[in-house]
């Protein structure tokens, strides 16, 4: 019953689905090299097993004394002689510990149950002797078929429907002549049941009443083992009914023990019941047809029969027993056993994963968002909480990055200070991106990620291989490639050896450590049921392919790459593009690296697969997760994730594949996309089709695919590059001259334009013109109003609802806060509501609901570009009227645990460079006419509010240098001094001192 596809019998519908096994590489399969390694590995197992104690016996004879021990032992002289019998002694135990292992090895090979245990102490030996008896197996297949005799079973059916246990009888080793002489007999009486099964379809009946089918899953051949899928595909004509088998066999306890609880976690030796359709030689009918197969399986299929529904009651009282099944499953899997199975969820009520954040993740669902309610939000950005979060967190640095850019250049030559405001699709993605992050999910990734490498480190245990991660129901699971024992904690086995769970409530308790991030290149694939995939593409034992149209693969390619970029669980990464993603450079232009072919792409991972093997031989790391984990873990052994979305011909795809070979251990990954599907070398396939599936059969996967369409992928662009000055036009850059763009909202500042609803922001939050709410919805209300104020382009609904609802609302309770909101603020005296929506259907304010921050920019813009630039009366009033708005930081008395937005802004960056820029004006006002002390004056006021700013601490050491007191600006350089701490004055700050006071270092020790 060993698996075979092409020999089985086909089914009612000639058309079944390609096998989707892995292929190896074109050329290396069975070939004349394998006949060599084998014959070698005879050679070696004859020279070890025979050969080493024949040598020992002929040439030192017995090394033991002839008598019983004696005390005379202890005073007789060391010689030579007494060396070499000790040294023989201790080969003897080598010999026989090998043999042990041998034994264990071909055992578990012709079992076909589990993996070989363990012999105690044998690490290096039973590696070499799994090497030895693989290198024979592996060509076992072809040796038998050359056979003589063997090569004629199974000719008794027509054509090629030879039945699939002729095939095993063929692909037996020719050196174990008892197992071929069983397999022929097994060939025999399944070539008779595949005759009376195809008379038996031909004639329209089915199986008799009380007939159970049944098949056995085969041991691996090479380095790919069964599953569900490929089981279903070739007994069922479907890989998607895989869940058929699933129902049929969950729970039901196994010939070794175990129970099957993952449909994509299987071991060889266990049986499965079919459903009634299933066909092939591989099937067993039970009780009246069963063929002549061993006793054993005989009784296994018999015993297993016993443990379904109708006798136990239901598979429910199986999954509740003891759980030894769940640490049984453990042990199957190791580093040629890469399964990723969906992790055992908690309920969600059970209180361990509620409280405040308990959701990992933010559908649109989840913000009881539907369809009609989306207002053409950008729905794949949307369900993807962890991209948009990383992306949402790069554009904020940049657009912070561009504003101190911007005010370190000419005073009166920059941009201003607000980045310009995003139109059309641009403005749909920036809303989507702040309605589906999930900032709060990465932060406790990246903290729970690292406290494990930390607490590893701290147990002196390395960090484990991790195929995949899990965020389900607010907790994080991680599948290990083979069990590594119990975790530390406070986390905790999963459902089996191989998974490691945290609770989000323990994850919470994390603080920041010092350690790197051990996986980085953890990245989102999509979504099953409730749960989020993120596969960790540099742990993949060789290369990822991906098929599927060339624009879903682009965009399952630009998701992979945009969310590794960005990500907040990774401190440095090399990601390199090919065949795409020129235009992701901005996402991050450190990390992203764009080659133009394959060709350049192979010699550049030539050289660094070299350079990383080299490296890691010399720190005497076995892989970079040890590296991680010692003294150089933050500046060496960052991933490199190779990201090629054009399909490379063969003989590129055959060098590809052997970089790959050990890439896993050198933490680099491939990601390799094809049109057939077929790529030599690949570990794991997967397909993205039409509807937005991706599909791993091999894996057992079904999941909804994370992607970035095009479109969405430029407007994304398109945020980053009109962030940056150097990319958004010289005309109003820092080095253009031109005059600083306006706010977006310019208010009446004369005496004409009293507001209705005035808020003051700057400082402590109060709002004048309005009554106070009644009630618990005083302060959400306070919250969204200023969040309306701080967005005069206007607000998105589901933005809104996000802002103040991070967990999730449904829609009526959104609705009903903004007509409550509308109620009461108000009308205006033509009876217009002071809060409505425009055309996209985004909220907006009435020009006359303003704040104090709208006037402090509109009055230094007033000040600096309008009547003030002419008018130097005017100017001095109008910043004179806006330093003394400032009254401290922004929303000085917010209570904790809400303005959580405000994270997502770049405001707390914008206010302080807009207060210096008035003190800057302000003082040079005011030195003009040589009032240094109004000047200094100005400039306190302003370093309230902008404590750190340089231009600010420059322009103090001018003004002061103005009074002609050496003292008094020498106590001003020791206290910029002790400010600047460690890091030490800047250059320029240096300078200025050296010009206007040369001896200020010499003067600081007096001073202090």
């Amino acid at each position: 019953m060993a698996r075979t596809t092409s020999n089985s019998t086909s089914p009612p519908n000639p058309q079944s689905p390609r096998n989707r096994t892995p292929q190896p590489l074109p050329g290396r399969r069975r070939s004349f090299g394998d006949f060599v390694k084998a014959f070698l590995a005879f050679v070696a197992l004859t020279v070890l097993l025979v050969g080493v104690p024949g040598a020992l016996a002929y040439f030192v004879g017995w090394p033991l004394p002839g008598g019983a021990p004696s005390l005379d032992w202890l005073q007789q002289e060391i010689t030579v002689s007494t060396f070499i019998n000790v040294l023989t002694v201790v080969v003897w135990l080598a010999w026989a510990q090998f043999t042990a292992c041998v034994l264990v090895e071909i055992k578990a090979a012709f079992s076909g149950v589990g993996i070989p245990g363990r012999v105690p102490g044998a690490g290096g030996s039973q590696l070499l002797a799994r090497q030895l008896v693989a290198a024979l197996l592996l060509v076992g297949a072809t040796a038998a078929s050359f056979a003589p005799g063997l090569s004629q079973f199974g000719q008794s059916l027509e054509g090629n429907q030879k039945p699939a246990s002729a095939a095993s009888a063929q692909q037996t080793p020719g050196l174990f002549g008892q197992e071929q002489q069983q397999a022929a007999s097994a060939a025999d009486a399944l070539a008779a049941q595949a005759e009376q099964a195809a008379a038996h379809a031909e004639g329209g009946g089915s199986a008799k009443d009380g007939d159970t089918k049944y098949y056995r899953i085969q041991p691996p051949e090479g380095r790919h083992h069964d599953s569900l899928w490929e089981v279903a595909e070739r007994h069922l004509g479907d890989g998607r009914r895989y869940k058929e088998i699933y129902q049929l066999n969950k729970d039901r306890e196994q010939p070794d023990g175990s129970r099957l609880s993952e449909a994509s976690l299987i071991r060889p030796g266990w049986i499965m019941e079919m459903p009634a359709d299933a066909y092939g030689g591989e099937i067993v009918e039970m009780p009246d047809e069963a063929p002549k197969v061993s006793k054993d399986v005989q009784e296994q299929i018999s015993d297993y029969a016993k443990s379904g529904d109708h006798q136990q009651g239901g598979g429910e009282q199986g999954s509740s027993g003891s759980g030894s099944g769940h640490q049984g499953g453990g042990g199957s899997v190791d580093r040629d056993t890469a399964h990723i199975s969906l992790p055992e969820q908690r309920p969600a009520g059970d209180g361990q994963g509620q409280g405040k954040g308990e959701q990992p993740h933010r559908t649109p669902a989840a913000t009881g968002a539907s369809d009609d309610s989306s207002f053409g939000l950008p729905e794949a950005l949307l369900g993807a909480p962890l991209l948009a979060a990383g992306l949402l967190l790069a554009l904020g640095r940049r657009r912070r990055h561009a504003l101190w850019q911007s005010a370190m250049g000419a005073a009166g030559g920059r941009r201003g200070m607000q980045p310009p405001t995003p139109t059309g699709d641009a403005a749909d993605v920036q809303d989507a991106l702040l309605v589906g992050a999930d900032p709060e999910g990465v932060r406790l990734l990246d903290l729970s990620l690292r406290g494990l490498a930390a607490a590893l480190a701290e147990e002196n245990r390395p960090l484990p291989t991790v195929y995949a991660a899990w965020l389900s129901n607010g907790d994080l699971h991680l599948q290990l490639a083979q069990p590594a024992g119990r975790p530390p904690a406070p986390w905790q086995l999963g459902q089996d050896q191989t998974f490691w769970m945290l609770a989000r409530t323990d994850a919470e308790r994390y603080e920041d450590v010092d350690t790197a991030a051990p996986y980085p290149g953890l990245v989102s694939l999509g979504t099953l049921d409730d749960s989020r995939l993120l596969l960790n593409l540099e742990s993949v034992p060789g290369i990822v392919s991906l098929s599927g149209s060339e624009a879903d693969r682009a965009a399952v390619f630009a998701s992979v790459a945009a969310e590794l970029a960005t990500n907040g669980w990774s401190d440095r990464m090399t990601i390199t593009v090919v065949g795409f993603g020129q235009d992701l450079t901005p996402l991050a232009p450190n990390r992203l690296r764009h080659l133009e072919d394959v060709e350049a792409l192979i010699e550049t991972m030539e050289a660094e697969t070299r350079q990383r093997r080299g490296a890691l031989g010399a720190a005497g790391h076995d892989s970079v997760l040890t590296g991680r984990t010692g003294p150089a873990q933050h500046t060496r052994w960052a991933p490199h994730l190779v990201l090629l979305a054009a399909e490379p011909n063969a003989d590129d795809a055959i060098k590809l594949a052997e970089l790959a070979a050990d890439a896993s251990r050198l933490g680099i990954g491939y990601l390799v996309g094809t049109e057939s599907g077929d790529l030599p070398g690949a570990a794991w396939q997967m397909e993205i089709t039409r509807a937005g599936k991706l599909l791993a059969p091999l894996l057992g996967l079904e999941l909804e695919a994370q992607a970035l369409p095009e479109a969405q992928q430029r407007a994304v662009v398109r945020l980053f590059t009109e962030a940056d000055p150097e990319s958004a036009g010289s005309p109003g850059g820092p080095e253009g001259g031109a005059p600083a763009v306006a706010p977006p909202f310019l208010v009446d500042v004369t005496e004409q334009g009293r507001p209705a609803v005035y808020a003051r922001l700057v400082g402590t939050y109060e709002i004048i013109g309005l009554e106070t709410p009644d009630g618990e919805r005083s302060p959400l209300m306070h919250e969204a109003l200023a969040l309306l104020l701080l967005h005069r382009e206007g607000v998105h609904p589901r933005v809104l609802a996000s802002a103040l609802w991070p967990r999730g609302v449904t829609d009526d309770v959104r609705d009903a806060l903004v007509d409550r909101l509308r109620e009461w603020l108000g009308t205006e005296p033509d009876g217009s509501p002071r809060l409505r929506a425009d055309r996209t259907g985004r909220l907006t304010l009435a020009k006359s609901v303003v704040s104090d921050l709208d006037v402090l920019r509109s009055l230094y813009h007033e000040a600096t570009q309008g009547r003030g630039a002419n008018n130097r009366a005017v100017r001095g009033r109008m910043l004179t009227d806006a330093l003394v708005l400032v009254r401290g930081p922004l929303l000085a008395d917010r209570p904790q645990g809400r303005y959580t937005w405000l994270t997502h802004e770049i405001i707390d960056a914008q206010l302080p460079l807009l207060v210096a820029d008035i003190g800057l004006a302000l003082s040079e006002f005011h030195l003009e006419k040589g009032r240094a002390e109004k000047a200094i004056e100005a400039l306190n006021a302003a370093l309230g509010s902008a404590p750190g700013d340089e231009r600010l601490w420059n322009e103090l050491l001018r003004a002061t240098h103005a009074t002609e007191d050496p003292a008094r600006l020498q106590q001003v350089a020791a206290d910029l001094v002790a400010r600047s701490g460690a890091r030490g004055l800047p250059p320029r700050t240096e300078a200025l001192l050296d010009e206007l006071l040369p001896a200020w270092r010499s003067g600081l020790t007096a001073v202090s």
